[in-house]
């Protein structure tokens, strides 16, 4: 006789809690009164390297923060092991108010904007004399960055040891309020160099050390031009990767893999390296902005007729630089504009 088959009802269907629902959310977030200050110094892969009180600390981005972004430079509220050591990891709760931020996109039409660094005073733009060989219309984008970050731009022209002329670019650059060093740090000095020409065996280097101290100072530059080695020579003992210029290609290969901020010695100033580029967008700043970072041209755009994009046939840019009241290299900072505003507006034969 086969057994009664059992009839099932509603009370035997088992209700798994809504664990989710089971504990009222709220919108208020803790206030970490407790919070220290710190300063990020380094980011890598979701962990913040931070300075505070004198202490290296690891922390990851507490969760409610959401997705604020913590970069190098910013100035973080800390809580948890701020004690530092291998074993020890603290949360950033808080960023604080930044008082400026250097950003760039991937290109001229990218929407998405990239922030670099946070709070620095300075924008250090590194470029080689010769091998490879200078960019005007890179230095013109960095320039254009700074300008609207409110940094102070400083252009430092490398490699001067390879006897080429830097006049022109120290002319040109120099009438638009940008300072200008001209500087050279041989890898290998020899005997020879360090007792006929010690001068010249680094060039610039205590002058440009005078113009870093007590700010913080980004560091900016395509590949190859002696930026990490510049850094290795003003903090000894940073240690950052060096790399010879590709005889084929004219490129250096990428040596600096992620931005870090380092302690000058003796000195309560910072440097900021960040990895070679080979492009900066400037999606992130208005057309009509960018004539305002060319000092030598805006003045020309007066007689403009209403509404001049400052590219077409009747601008009055033309009549101002064939004056000569643009100064020294006006034509090539025109063509160097123009450029910039082609690729803003997303045509080709922009950098």
């Amino acid at each position: 006789m086969s057994p009664r088959r059992r009839t099932y009802d509603e009370s035997d269907v088992r209700i798994r809690p809504n664990r989710k629902g089971s504990r009222p959310r709220t919108k208020d977030r803790p206030r970490h009164d407790d919070a220290v200050d710190g300063r990020v110094v380094a980011v890598d892969r979701g962990r913040y390297t931070v300075l505070h009180d004198g202490r290296v600390v690891t922390a990851m981005k507490a969760r409610e923060l959401g997705r604020k972004g913590v970069v190098v430079g910013d100035e973080v509220g800390l809580v948890g092991d701020v004690a530092g050591g291998p074993d020890a990891l603290a949360r950033i709760v808080r960023v604080h108010e930044r008082r400026s931020v250097l950003r760039r996109t991937a290109d001229d039409t990218d929407p998405v904007e990239r922030v670099i660094v946070a709070n620095a005073d300075q924008l250090v733009i590194v470029t080689a004399l010769a091998d490879p060989p200078p960019r005007p219309r890179m230095l013109d984008r960095c320039l254009v960055a700074a300008y609207d970050a409110g940094l102070v731009p400083l252009i430092v022209l490398t490699k001067a040891d390879l006897d080429v002329d830097p006049t022109g670019l120290v002319e040109g650059y120099s009438a638009l309020g940008a300072g200008v060093l001209v500087t050279s740090l041989p890898n290998t000095p020899t005997a020879d160099d360090a007792a006929d020409d010690a001068p010249d065996a680094a060039r610039g280097i205590e002058e440009l050390r005078a113009r870093l101290s007590g700010r913080v100072s980004v560091f900016v530059g395509h590949s190859g031009v002696g930026k990490s080695t510049l850094v290795n020579a003003l903090v000894p003992g940073a240690h950052r990767a060096t790399g010879d210029v590709n005889d084929v290609t004219g490129r250096g290969r990428h040596t600096s893999t992620s931005a870090v901020a380092l302690a000058l010695p003796d000195d309560d100033g910072w440097i900021v390296d960040t990895p070679g580029v080979r492009s900066f967008g400037l999606a992130h700043v208005a057309p009509a902005q960018i004539v305002t970072f060319f000092p030598d041209l805006e003045p020309g755009t007066e007689e403009c007729p209403r509404g001049c994009s400052h590219d077409e046939v009747d601008c009055a840019l033309d009549a101002w630089v064939g004056s000569g009241r643009a100064g020294p290299g006006g034509e090539a900072r025109l063509d160097s504009l123009r450029r910039l505003l082609r690729a803003r507006a997303g045509e080709r034969g922009g950098d």
